[in-house]
């Protein structure tokens, strides 16, 4: 459960010294936090309205915008990313930047019961700064003690211009009820010219031979893989779907659910994407109908909804440093949908499957029927 003592009113403070994590939000700023945060909730429980037991994990994951090196971001802001990610077991974050200011501000609102392992930044132009990261409920997850990089090696890219990928896949394990995984958290180049797609595509055929090369050899920590994050793909024949491929003819699959769905706030592209090792002690949950339970959640319904902008007014005219009139509701509107309300959340949404974690009763009668 996230702490809300930022939102608490003056009255509160007399009878106990609350730590505090924005001390100067204002009476008007907490009690639209407050509000925004009920809807919110109320969101979260339609749309993610998954029991956590010891049957299941709830995995997401989310590329958070320039997290960590926006200026933008308000303290309210902070509050919604928080609150989202709690509803989840554990996150597999992309995007964050060289500092972790943003992280660390998140995990402060989380509490206790949370926890995150974070790679270093890759280096240069290509790298864009960033870094990737998982946040995890420790009373569901744990870390599994495998944690690295997937680094290319020279006979493996003797045939091609990328010698590592630009930003390196963090792959870590996890134990959670009868299961240990391993996550590669992945964001590939981006691009929808030509040669962006090519480029994208050579990128997943090195990283699923080096893959099949550690399983094959026994190197790998763990048979049950997931891979997630951005994969910048685009649906079409000419564009991402030949790449798409590769993954199931890799041994790979997509969450069903998932499969075309798109995941950016402009609600364009599927960029964000879940793919699991085929194993039938590795599965995911499914509902009354059968469907896998998976899912994209839009923050953009409950929170920094559209037609909101006037109750950012203020704070958007202020912080804009454009050379359009921002006293023109057009402009205003415009600046609000794109990129203001981006810079406070994401330009993408958080997607999330229930990976079940319980198989004893199909490992029982599998055992029994052995007999």
């Amino acid at each position: 459960m996230p702490t809300y003592n930022d939102l608490r009113p003056e009255n509160d403070f007399k009878k106990k010294d609350y730590e505090l994590i924005f001390p100067s939000m204002t009476k008007t700023e907490k009690k639209r936090c407050i509000q925004n945060l009920l809807t919110l909730r109320s969101g979260l429980d339609e749309r993610v309205a998954v029991r956590k037991s010891d049957h299941n994990l709830i995995v997401a994951s989310w590329n958070i915008k320039e997290f960590g090196h926006t200026t933008q971001r308000l303290p309210e802001a902070y509050f919604y990313i928080a609150e989202i990610i709690n509803r989840f077991d554990l996150v597999i974050v992309q995007e964050v930047k060289s500092t972790l200011k943003d992280l660390h501000i998140v995990m402060q609102l989380l509490g206790p019961d949370w926890s995150y392992i974070v790679n270093d930044i890759t280096e240069g132009d290509d790298g864009n700064s960033e870094r990737s990261a998982y946040i995890f409920n420790i009373k569901r997850a744990v870390f599994g003690g495998l944690a690295g990089e997937i680094v290319l090696w020279d006979s493996l890219t003797a045939n091609s211009s990328i010698k590592q990928l630009k930003r390196t896949p963090y792959i870590t394990g996890f134990r959670a009820g009868w299961k240990t995984f391993a996550i590669v958290n992945l964001h590939l180049h981006p691009g929808e010219e030509d040669d962006d797609i090519l480029f994208r595509r050579e990128e997943v055929e090195l990283l699923l031979e080096a893959i099949e090369e550690k399983v094959s050899k026994g190197r790998l920590w763990n048979d049950n893989l997931i891979l997630a994050g951005d994969f910048n793909l685009y649906n079409g024949s000419d564009k991402d779907d030949p790449t798409i491929e590769l993954f199931n003819d890799n041994g790979f699959r997509e969450i069903e659910t998932l499969v075309g769905v798109d995941t950016n706030a402009s609600q364009t592209e599927a960029y964000d994407r879940l793919f699991l090792t085929n194993n039938e002690y590795f599965t995911v949950g499914r509902d009354s109908s059968g469907d896998e339970v998976a899912g994209v959640f839009n923050c953009f319904d409950f929170v920094y909804k559209t037609g909101q902008e006037s109750s950012y007014k203020a704070v958007m005219q202020k912080r804009y440093t454009g050379v359009k009139d921002m006293t023109d509701p057009d402009n205003l509107r415009s600046y609000y949908n794109h990129p203001w309300r981006k810079n406070q959340m994401s330009d993408h949404f958080p997607i999330w499957f229930e990976l079940i974690i319980d198989s004893s009763d199909e490992f029982l009668q599998e055992k029994l029927a052995s007999f």
